[in-house]
């Protein structure tokens, strides 16, 4: 890794905010001698921009011998954030490869079929005419002769061990925050009719140890093994069982890594089981199969804590040097500790905050609880609130994040019995993105009610310009990790992934120095959570809290949220016009709030209709 060439690899024209000094600590963190520099980079810093300068460093093929690692990969976890490098004219040299499901055959009569179910793996011995001019295979030439190949996280971790893709000098991961919990997504193995071809030919044990769990696993393998052989010696196969085959072999890979791993004395991963009650048709009302044999199980969900091992063959094996780039890496020794890595090897460079904390002001509108015991008794409570703050954006798009699609219906019921319901949006898990698509295209001030949008989504400029946190987005207790972890006493861990997705969030609606946007905290959970997670907060983000104030909101009159005329106090907001200009000054109208309050709370909103697009050059984010 040749670090001096850093800046000469930067790829914009110019640097903005800190990048520079960046580049240069990062630099010299490599130069001391570190293999692993976490990057710790706000939103707006140009993470991408900073990765692919580091990703340039990598070892040329003419400046080491033949056998020496070369190259780069750039890798991260988000979908969309691979989807914005491809789109990146700064990043053109990023050669993105995608997987096989993502690509269509272009032969004449297979236009709608997606390459992983192709003829070339459905038959034998297959000649493909147009191989060379396959999408997918020419996008998987180009990236493996290529200096940088651009790739997730799911799909890097996947071709470990490939001749195609083998190590390479330097890794970049971009938002690498949540890779213990991606690593354990992504080795957690589901064993039910969704995920096991031939489960209702199953005869599934009650899992009473993970004893147990290993020696079923170990002969579901071979049963597996079995299968595929058979579909093996069939030729042509059909897309069904080209699915089938290939869903059994990850499947076998999955049982045998999980039985080496528990079996090896030095892994340090801990496995959990979970099992689900039996539903089969034979099984009895003591949980017995018909003929009286043993207690018959349901669907298995067998899953790693901290795979340590499994992080090693599928990333720490695939680099000499790595950098990982992330807002939210809040805690450097647990994060090395959840990866498998020594702090002690890992240098931390933090990249100063370059937006004005007067444009990224959190407000305190807290209704109560959300937890499912009080959730009734809060929702009506916070949907009220988002009708008043509708009234003080009348010309803005906002955005909710509801947590849960049980949130999102109740407040998306409320909202619309309040008469509010034409500026309200929502989805469903299989329309998600293209809602969230035509709301940023819509020029209508709609609120948009969210799910699991806290990460990877840019609401530059006016497509969005106030958002509400509705639930503190603190993981799931019913989740045997998570369970384990909290018997253990692991509440800093607890409260501080919380505080990762909070500020994950908070980074959305604002996007470079001369951005802005509001965010409102409306359960009181979130607020108990800053001041237990405080002392893993970074000093940016702690300057937004030490700030938060109560907004003095409209009262709740749902016409104003519509018409965008005029609110109870008789302010008129449509346009902007009584607030005060992005310069600061004081809203003399409003004389029960303080200096500092009014300009938190009523800068101006005017909104261009202009592209919002076009207002801000390049994130990174």
């Amino acid at each position: 890794m040749n670090t001096e060439r850093i800046f000469e690899e930067f790829p914009a024209p110019s640097y903005r905010g800190t990048q520079q000094q960046a580049l240069r600590d990062v630099r010299d963190a490599f130069a001391a001698g570190n293999d692993v520099v976490l990057v710790r980079a706000p939103t707006g810093s140009g993470k991408s921009l900073l990765a692919r300068a580091i990703a340039g460093c990598a070892r040329r093929a003419e400046e080491g011998d033949p056998s020496d690692a070369t190259g780069a990969y750039y890798t991260t976890p988000q979908v969309s954030q691979l989807d914005d490098v491809a789109a990146d004219d700064l990043l053109a040299d990023l050669n993105v490869i995608r997987g096989k499901s993502n690509y269509s055959c272009i032969l004449p009569n297979e236009r709608n079929t997606p390459v992983n179910q192709a003829p070339c793996v459905r038959e034998r011995g297959y000649d493909c005419s147009v191989k060379h001019r396959c999408p997918y295979f020419s996008d998987r030439a180009i990236a493996s002769n290529r200096e940088i190949a651009a790739m997730t996280l799911a799909y890097f971790m996947q071709t470990a061990g490939s001749e195609v893709f083998r190590k390479r000098d330097v890794v970049v991961v971009d938002e690498a925050h949540g890779l213990a919990e991606w690593a354990e997504m992504y080795a957690t193995i589901q064993l039910g009719p969704r995920t096991v071809p031939f489960w209702d030919e199953l005869r599934v044990p009650e899992m009473d140890s993970i004893e147990r769990a290993v020696r079923y696993a170990e002969s579901l393998a071979q049963t597996c093994t079995r299968r595929k052989d058979d579909l093996l010696e069939q030729d042509p196969l059909s897309p069904a069982e080209v699915r089938e085959r290939d869903r059994l072999q990850e499947l076998i890979g999955e049982l045998e890594w999980f039985v080496s791993d528990f079996r090896d004395p030095q892994s340090p991963t801990t496995w959990l089981v979970d099992q689900s009650e039996s539903r089969g048709r034979d099984a009895g009302a003591d949980g017995s199969d018909a003929d009286g044999d043993e207690p018959q199980g349901g669907p298995l969900t067998i899953k790693p804590m901290n795979p340590e091992k499994y992080l090693q063959h599928t990333v720490w094996d695939r680099g000499n040097k790595f950098a990982l780039l992330s807002a939210t890496i809040l805690n450097k020794a647990a994060f090395c500790r959840q990866v498998g890595l020594d702090p002690d090897d890992v240098t931390l460079v933090d990249v100063d905050h370059t937006f004005p904390v007067e444009n990224r002001p959190l407000y305190d509108v807290t209704q109560g609880k959300m937890t499912y015991e009080e959730r009734d008794e809060t929702t009506p409570k916070i949907a009220r609130t988002i009708v008043r703050l509708m009234q003080h954006h009348p010309d803005e798009k906002g955005l909710v994040h509801a947590h849960s699609y049980d949130i999102q219906d109740r407040l998306a019921d409320l909202l619309a019995d309040f008469g509010v319901g034409d500026r309200i949006r929502t989805h469903d898990r299989d329309g998600r993105d293209a809602e969230l698509e035509a709301w940023k295209a819509s020029d209508e001030p709609d609120v948009f009610l969210s799910v699991k949008m806290e990460e990877a989504l840019d609401l530059k400029g006016d497509l969005c310009r106030w958002q509400v946190l509705c639930k503190a987005p603190f993981l799931n207790t019913g989740d045997s990790r998570v369970a384990h972890r909290l018997e253990e006493g692991q509440w800093a861990w607890y409260y501080r992934t919380t505080l990762r997705t909070v500020i994950q969030a908070c980074g959305r609606v604002v996007r470079a120095p001369d951005d802005y946007g509001a965010t409102y905290l409306a359960d009181s959970s979130l607020v108990d959570c800053f001041e237990r997670a405080r002392t893993d907060m970074p000093e940016w983000f702690e300057a937004q809290v030490d700030r938060m104030t109560r907004p003095d909101l409209p009262t709740f009159e749902p016409q104003a949220a519509l018409s965008g005329t005029a609110s109870s106090d008789g302010t008129t907001v449509a346009d902007g016009s009584s607030r005060t200009g992005q310069s600061g000054t004081t809203d003399t109208q409003r004389g029960n709030e303080t200096d500092r309050q009014s300009s938190q709370s009523r800068r101006s909103r005017k909104s261009s209709r202009s592209s919002p697009l076009a207002d801000v050059w390049d994130t990174g984010e």
